[in-house]
C-alpha cells in the first residue's frame, strides 16, 4: 500500500480532470538539455502518473461532502484564491480553507486505507512525540 502525504496529493489535484496533463508534469528528477545523463533505475522512477490515478479513484470513491468536493475542485482545479471561493458559498475564508483543507485530507486518508479524521495530517507527529 502506498504512502501518501497531503502534498502528494496536492501535486496532482490541479490535472484531475485534464486526460492530457500527465504529459505536462515535469518528473521530480529534471535533466536539463546538454546536461550529462546518469543511470537510471526504473523501479525508482517518479510515480507521478501512478498518484495521478490513485488520486483519481480516490476522487471518485472517498467520502468527501459536496461543499468540500467544490472547494478542492475550486481551489486547485480552476486555482481561485480562498477569498474566492469564500465569497461565492457567502462564508469567511476560514470556512472555505476549513472545507478544502478537510477534503484534500479526506483524500489522503482513503488513499493511505485509514479513516478520515479532522487534523488527519497531524497524526503521524503526535504518535512520535
Amino acid at each position: 500500500m502506498a504512502n501518501y502525504q497531503r502534498a502528494d496529493v496536492e501535486r496532482v489535484l490541479p490535472y484531475l480532470f485534464d486526460d492530457e496533463a500527465a504529459y505536462g508534469i515535469k518528473a521530480e528528477v529534471y535533466v536539463e538539455d546538454g546536461m550529462p545523463k546518469g543511470y537510471s533505475d526504473p523501479s525508482k522512477g517518479n510515480s507521478v502518473f501512478a498518484s495521478l490515478a490513485d488520486v483519481r479513484r480516490a476522487w471518485q470513491q472517498a467520502d468527501l461532502s459536496l461543499v468540500e468536493r467544490q472547494a478542492v475542485f475550486m481551489r486547485y482545479v480552476l486555482d481561485d484564491q480562498l477569498q474566492v471561493i469564500a465569497s461565492l458559498y457567502d462564508v469567511k475564508a476560514s470556512t472555505a480553507m476549513r472545507r478544502h483543507e478537510r477534503g484534500v485530507g479526506k483524500l489522503t486518508a482513503w488513499l493511505n486505507g485509514e479513516r478520515y479524521v479532522d487534523g488527519y495530517d497531524c497524526l503521524p507527529e503526535q504518535e512520535a512525540a
